[in-house]
C-alpha cells in the first residue's frame, strides 16, 4: 500500500473514530445483531430487484465492510503503539494479510455517499480490492456491479446505495476482528438469507446450506488431520471446509493442510472465495463449474481427476438434468458401476466423490436424501456395487427439518478406502433433536452421542446396529435405516380390569349428576 493511500485512508478511519476511542469496543457481536443487519438492509432492494438477486450485493458489501472494519481495528492499534508516524505505520500495515487500496475502504465510500455516481465508487473500490490482493480474489467481483441500471436510474440508485451505505455504516454493525472473533459472518449470513429466501433461490435448485452443527458433526467424524488434502465438490459458500480446516488446527495446532473445492453457481462461487479470504485460509483451490459435467480439480497433465484424503459435500437433492446424457462416455470413468437416474443426480455425485479418493487415507462424508438408501433399479446396482467392494462405512439418519429449504429428513454417509472390517453402522438420530417452528437443531449432546456412538461402532438398543455384510445382502442392499435399528416401542398393557372398575364408578357418578340435575329443574320450574 503507498504512502499516499495510508493517508487518506487513516484520515478517514481518524474521522470515523474522532471521541470514540475511550469506548469500549470489544464486546463480541452477536450473530442475531449481524442478521437483523442484514435483513434491515434487505429493505433497501425490497421491490426494485428479486430477492435471488439482492443478497449478492448485500454479502458483497457485508465482505467490504468487514475487511474495511478490520484494516480500522490494525490501525487503531497500530496509533495506540506508535503514535502519528505515518512511514513507520505504513510498514507494518504493508505487512497485513491483505491491501486496502487508496480510496476502496468501505469508509471511503460512506463519506461520499451524499455525492453523485455511488454505484461507481463502489464499482471501482471491489475491483481496486481484487487487483491488489493477487490470486486470491482473482475475479471474484466479475459478475457483481453496483453500478448496474437494475438498480434503477442514476439519481434512483444513488439514493438506493447511500441508503445501503447507512445500514452497513451502523454501529450495531462494528465488525472489527474483537467484536466478530471466530464467527464465520458470511456464512452464517448466508445460511440466514437463504433460510428467509428459500423458496425463490436454493430450494428451486435442489440447493440447501449446509446447518454449522451438520458440518460440525461431518468434520468431527471425518477427523481431517495435519498433511491432508481437503475438498467438497458442492462448495457452497464454503463453511463445510472451513469446518475443517478448523479441525485440523484444533487437533494438531498445524496450519499445514489444503482445502479444494468447486462450485456450479458463480455468486456462491464468489462468496466461498470471499470467505476463504475472510478466515485466512490462503492454501485452497476453488473452482468454478460443473462438478459432473466438468470437473476442474485435475491433475497437472489434465487426464485424471485429484485425489484427496477427506472428501465431504452436502450436494443438491436428487438433482434434475445433472448430466445423464454425457455420462456413459465419461473420461474419467465415475460411472463405471452404473449411470444414475436422468432425474435424479444423487448417485452422480456419490460416485465422482468416490473416485477421487486417495487409495489408502481416502474418506469421505456426504449429505443425502433417504431415498438414496433404498430407492431401486439403476441406484439399487450402484449401491450394491458400493457395498459389495467394502466402501461403505456407516450410515447416519438426521432429523427432519434440519435443513434450510426443505423439511425431508436426511441422512450421511461415511465411505472409506481402507475398512478393517466388512460391516456398515446404522445410526439413527432422527429423533433427538432441538425442535424449533420452523427449523429443528441438533444440540450439542446430540452431536456428541452420535460421534460417540461413531467411534464405539457397537449396537446400541433403539439408536445404533451393527450390520454384517451378509445381513445387508438378505435385505438386498437395502439400506433403509428402520430394517436396521428397532426403535419401536411397545405400548403398555391395559389393564381391562381397572378400565371396568373405573367404567362402573364413572357411570354411578353420572347417575348421581342426573337426579341432582332434576332436583335443580324442579325446583326452577322446569320438571318434566
Amino acid at each position: 500500500m503507498h504512502l499516499k493511500a495510508l493517508v487518506t485512508t487513516t484520515q478517514i478511519f481518524k474521522n470515523k473514530n474522532k471521541g470514540l476511542r475511550s469506548m469500549t469496543t470489544t464486546k463480541q457481536i452477536n450473530q442475531d445483531d449481524i442478521n437483523k443487519a442484514v435483513w434491515a438492509a434487505c429493505d433497501t432492494f425490497r421491490g426494485v430487484i428479486s430477492a435471488d438477486t439482492y443478497k449478492d450485493f448485500i454479502l458483497t458489501m457485508l465482505f467490504l465492510k468487514y475487511i474495511s472494519d478490520v484494516y480500522k481495528d490494525e490501525y487503531n492499534k497500530l496509533v495506540t503503539q506508535y503514535g502519528d508516524n505515518p512511514e513507520l505505520i505504513h510498514a507494518m500495515m504493508s505487512k497485513q494479510r491483505f491491501v486496502l487500496p487508496e480510496g476502496a475502504s468501505f469508509w471511503n465510500l460512506y463519506e461520499k455517499r451524499y455525492e453523485a455516481g455511488n454505484g461507481e465508487r463502489i464499482d471501482k473500490a471491489l475491483h481496486a480490492i481484487e487487483e491488489a490482493n493477487g490470486s486470491k480474489l482473482k475475479n471474484v467481483f466479475q459478475d457483481i456491479s453496483f453500478n448496474t441500471d437494475r438498480l434503477g436510474q442514476e439519481k434512483q440508485k444513488n439514493d438506493l446505495l447511500r441508503h445501503l451505505l447507512e445500514d452497513f455504516g451502523k454501529d450495531i454493525l462494528d465488525l472489527s476482528s474483537e467484536r466478530v472473533g471466530s464467527l464465520d459472518i458470511i456464512g452464517n449470513a448466508y445460511e440466514y438469507l437463504i433460510k428467509h429466501f428459500a423458496a425463490g433461490s436454493g430450494a428451486t435448485a435442489g440447493e440447501y446450506y449446509t446447518p454449522p452443527e451438520v458440518s460440525t458433526l461431518l468434520a468431527t467424524v471425518l477427523e481431517p488431520v495435519e498433511g491432508d488434502q481437503i475438498c467438497d465438490p458442492c462448495t457452497g459458500s464454503g463453511s463445510l471446509l472451513l469446518k475443517c480446516g478448523a479441525m485440523v488446527r484444533k487437533n494438531s495446532g498445524s496450519k499445514k493442510y489444503a482445502l479444494f473445492g468447486q462450485e456450479a453457481i458463480g455468486s456462491t462461487w464468489a462468496l466461498a472465495k470471499m470467505n476463504m479470504f475472510l478466515h485466512g485460509e490462503d492454501n485452497h483451490r476453488i473452482e468454478w463449474g460443473d462438478t459432473i459435467r466438468n470437473p476442474l480439480l485435475k491433475e497437472k497433465d489434465g487426464n485424471g481427476l485429484l485425489h484427496f484424503d477427506v472428501v465431504t459435500a452436502n450436494p443438491p437433492f436428487s438433482l434434475d438434468k445433472w448430466g445423464h446424457d454425457d455420462a456413459s462416455n465419461d473420461p474419467y470413468g465415475r460411472f463405471r458401476r452404473g449411470i444414475p437416474p436422468k432425474t435424479k443426480g444423487d448417485y452422480a455425485f456419490i460416485s465422482h466423490m468416490i473416485e477421487t479418493l486417495k487409495p489408502e487415507t481416502g474418506r469421505m462424508g456426504v449429505v443425502v436424501p433417504h431415498g438414496v438408501l433404498f430407492r431401486a433399479s439403476s441406484e439399487g446396482k450402484i449401491r450394491q456395487q458400493l457395498i459389495e467392494e467394502n466402501l461403505l462405512d456407516t450410515v447416519i439418519g438426521l432429523p427432519e427439518k434440519l435443513f434450510f429449504g426443505t423439511g425431508i429428513p436426511a441422512a450421511i454417509l461415511i465411505f472409506k478406502k481402507h475398512k478393517t472390517d466388512k460391516n456398515v453402522l446404522f445410526i439413527d438420530a432422527s429423533r433427538e433433536f432441538k425442535s424449533g417452528k420452523n427449523q429443528n437443531q441438533l444440540t450439542d449432546d446430540n452431536i456428541k452421542k452420535i460421534i460417540d456412538t461413531y467411534k464405539a461402532r457397537e449396537s446400541v438398543d433403539k439408536y445404533a446396529y451393527l450390520a454384517s455384510f451378509d445381513e445387508i445382502k438378505e435385505n438386498d442392499f437395502n439400506l433403509n435405516i428402520p430394517r436396521y435399528v428397532d426403535t419401536f416401542e411397545e405400548e403398555a398393557e391395559i389393564d381391562l380390569v381397572a378400565v371396568r372398575t373405573e367404567r362402573v364408578q364413572l357411570k354411578s357418578e353420572l347417575q348421581t349428576l342426573e337426579v341432582e340435575m332434576e332436583g335443580y329443574l324442579k325446583e326452577l320450574g322446569y320438571a318434566i
